[in-house]
């Protein structure tokens, strides 16, 4: 029976998830005990958990998962939704059918964007939002929603019909929505039988390190997407995002620095990303597009950034579908 969809090398993340999720135990149920550098260096290594598995791991799942089985894919969205402190599958309806539909896109006639996520949504005159406001306001916005969710007990974590923009990004098959909706509501059960956890084992840790930490590490995802879009022309699918190259990075984040390619084809698996580049060559050599010399969560060392977003639009011309999911699929 062939276990994995693509390639044995997912069984990397999977281990890297499950070390998470025993070190998180593990720096809960010792907090009372540890000398203060000792949390302080627990606090720091889950800020980096929890960033890494949100940047790297759940984000590539939600794009490709890593199972031929489907429950052992609503599993795995359940054992990251604690990692991660929110449903995988909702990041999963949100990111892949919103974000990578329409590009981190500008505002239209309305003075709203399309993408739920884009850099320009709060921004003024044609500009990106503030990074400050951007990773940290938006940041406080995520922390709510996921209490939100938390406390949906009353209902059993279903979603709720209050949960407008959720609901119209799944599926509009009947079968496979009431699937997806499921899995947000297994995803929200184990973050709160998670959190139960936590707190029998320690509710300093719980409120003086996890909080505090989900919250740190919900803004540095935020910093890290705001420089993969910051300064890119959304009007062209070769111009739209910012790539690194970096070889040890991607090395160690799963080719994430590819996020170009990644948005040319983002139901490509990762190990591919080199081959969708030099599949793209000519495009993306004749195009006028930002590289970084720096991972996208270091964006702001890149001091002397183009800002193509700043230039004239020119109408692009017609470009090749992306591998993006539908939701009538």
């Amino acid at each position: 029976m062939k276990i994995w969809k693509h390639t044995r090398r997912d069984a990397a993340m999977l281990a890297l998830s499950l070390a998470q999720t025993a070190t998180t135990f593990a720096l809960a149920a010792t907090w009372d005990g540890a000398s203060w550098p000792w949390r302080l260096g627990g606090a720091c290594l889950l800020v980096l958990m929890m960033t890494y598995n949100i940047i790297v791991i759940s984000h590539l799942f939600t794009h490709v998962p890593w199972f031929e089985s489907r429950r052992l894919n609503g599993l795995a969205s359940m054992l990251n939704s604690l990692n991660i402190g929110q449903s995988v599958q909702r990041y999963q309806l949100f990111h892949v059918r919103n974000h990578h539909r329409y590009n981190n896109d500008r505002k239209g006639p309305d003075g709203k964007t399309k993408d739920l996520t884009s850099t320009f949504l709060d921004g003024e005159g044609g500009e990106h939002d503030g990074l400050f406001h951007y990773a940290f306001v938006g940041a406080v916005s995520t922390l709510g929603t996921t209490a939100r969710a938390l406390l949906s007990a009353t209902r059993l974590w279903r979603v709720g019909e209050h949960e407008q923009e959720l609901i119209d990004l799944a599926a509009k098959d009947p079968a496979r929505r009431e699937q997806e909706l499921h899995q947000v509501r297994m995803d929200r059960l184990a973050h709160f039988v998670g959190v139960c956890i936590f707190l029998a084992l320690s509710w300093r840790w719980t409120l003086f390190c996890y909080l505090p930490a989900f919250y740190l590490a919900l803004a540095l995802v935020n910093v890290q997407n705001y420089f993969e879009h910051f300064g890119a022309a959304p009007e062209s699918r070769y111009t739209d995002s910012v790539s690194y190259y970096g070889r040890l990075y991607n090395l160690l984040a799963f080719n994430d620095g590819y996020h170009q390619e990644h948005h040319l084809r983002p139901q490509t698996h990762w190990s591919r990303m080199p081959e969708v580049r030099r599949e793209h060559a000519a495009r993306l050599e004749g195009a006028e597009r930002i590289i970084s010399p720096v991972p996208a969560l270091l964006g702001f060392l890149h001091r002397d950034r183009p800002l193509l977003h700043r230039r004239p639009v020119v109408t692009a011309p017609a470009e090749e579908p992306s591998d993006t999911f539908s939701a009538t699929g």
